[in-house]
């Protein structure tokens, strides 16, 4: 009984450290600045209303419009697909959004397909390979820029991340349970290869 009890001791002070290691990695890639030159800005989709993007994926989308501006990347890739009822994808709402903000309609373009983070970004993979685009910026809520980029790095991609700086993500109380949800995510795509099937971030 002894024996089994330290075995089990052990056990949960392991699984503990690794739950803490993935809680710290969320926290720091959430908060890295990374702006180098690439080939494309991916912005990772949130909810859309009939076109119209939510306060969240307004803040992904004018993150990204600033790196634009800046020379980061001469494309901008919006990802995303549609939930049931919707007439328009998160992808299209998202490259409408920046065209109405005066980015060339040339610069934009629009994947819409992909009902999770994964989904997405497999979809994206292939328009990037097919463009010989290999190096991206992701754009996405802070805590959840850990998730996406092994994901991305996993497809192929060489990433950076540059999560939004503003917006309903980063407010007063958001934090601690989008970090507690996106560890989770983390850990079940490493021990998966799957997605989590989380949804969208806790707001």
């Amino acid at each position: 009984m002894r024996t089994v009890l330290r075995f089990l001791g052990g056990a949960a002070l392991v699984a503990v450290l690794i739950f803490g290691g993935v809680l710290l990695r969320v926290v720091q890639v959430g908060q890295s600045d990374e702006r180098s030159t690439a080939d494309a800005i991916v912005v990772l989709g949130a909810a859309q209303y009939d076109g119209d993007p939510s306060p969240v994926f307004r803040a992904r989308l004018d993150h990204a419009a600033e790196l634009f501006d800046d020379g980061v990347a001469a494309h901008i890739v919006t990802i995303g697909g549609r939930r049931s009822g919707d007439r328009t994808t998160e992808g299209e709402a998202g490259a409408s959004y920046l065209a109405d903000r005066g980015i060339d309609s040339s610069a934009l373009t629009a994947v819409g397909e992909g009902e999770d983070t994964l989904a997405s970004l497999r979809a994206a993979d292939s328009l990037l390979i097919d463009n010989g685009w290999t190096s991206v910026v992701l754009v996405t809520d802070p805590w959840h820029a850990a998730r996406s980029r092994l994901m991305a790095e996993d497809l192929g991609m060489s990433v950076q991340v540059s999560p939004v700086r503003e917006g309903p993500s980063v407010r007063d109380g958001a934090a601690p349970r989008y970090v507690l949800r996106e560890a989770l995510g983390v850990l079940y795509y490493g021990l998966t290869g799957g997605s989590s099937g989380v949804g969208s971030a806790v707001m």
